[in-house]
């Protein structure tokens, strides 16, 4: 399956399995967060690349209640729980696209992404943060929340092997792990060290890896 068949088939359960599939999960999406909310300057407008069931987005919302926000992705139904979460938000919009193919109009102060730019191969990594670099005004923030595969081979296994066996420790049931084990079909990871190496060619002036815990990390450029 695409990979908007795979995230459109899980997605009514999408946010209720994230706990258990992100061992770190309040590290990596709140706590993250927080510290991300209380360096940079309020922004005007925040674009969530990927942005599936809005998840990322309402932990930014919590800190920018008054910044327009857009929410694009490639899979409707990720969409339709997106709308759902922010039902009568009227500064949130939302864009059924692949951003691969092109970011949306409009300008953006701060583009964020979670668990989703892993699945481009490093070419297109590359020219997607170009894109990004381009789209930000000077002092723009770009935050990738992602997962990555360590510099070395063994250590890479070794992350993988731990993160799959916690899987079978956390309640998830069969077929949730056996869907991951087809999505994980798809993944084109990197490591964090590459990703950094592929911002700062972009030219963003400050580039950080803000968190870290094996397979997840937030890498965040600041142009």
């Amino acid at each position: 399956m695409t990979i908007e068949e795979q995230f459109n088939l899980i997605a009514q359960k999408y946010d209720i399995n994230r706990r258990k599939f992100i061992p770190c999960f309040e590290e990596f999406y709140e706590k993250t967060t927080d510290f991300l909310a209380r360096c940079a300057p309020a922004p005007k407008s925040i674009l969530d690349l990927g942005a599936g069931t809005g998840l990322l987005s309402h932990y930014w919302y919590k800190h920018f209640p008054e910044a327009g926000f857009m929410l694009t992705d490639i899979a409707e139904d990720m969409l339709k729980i997106a709308r759902e979460r922010f039902s009568g938000a009227e500064n949130v919009r939302y864009s059924l696209s692949d951003y691969s193919e092109g970011l949306p109009e409009g300008d953006f102060d701060v583009i964020i992404s979670a668990l989703s730019v892993h699945h481009l191969e490093d070419m297109g990594k590359a020219q997607l943060f170009e894109h990004i670099y381009r789209k930000l005004p000077e002092g723009g923030l770009f935050v990738n929340y992602d997962q990555f595969c360590a510099d070395e081979p063994k250590m890479a296994a070794l992350y993988d092997g731990y993160w799959e066996n916690s899987l079978y420790k956390s309640g998830l049931t069969k077929e949730d792990i056996s869907l991951w084990k087809e999505r994980r079909k798809l993944d084109r990871e990197c490591s964090v060290t590459a990703e950094i190496k592929m911002l700062r060619e972009c030219g963003f002036k400050t580039v950080q890896c803000v968190y870290s815990c094996r397979k997840f990390a937030a890498i965040a450029a600041v142009k």
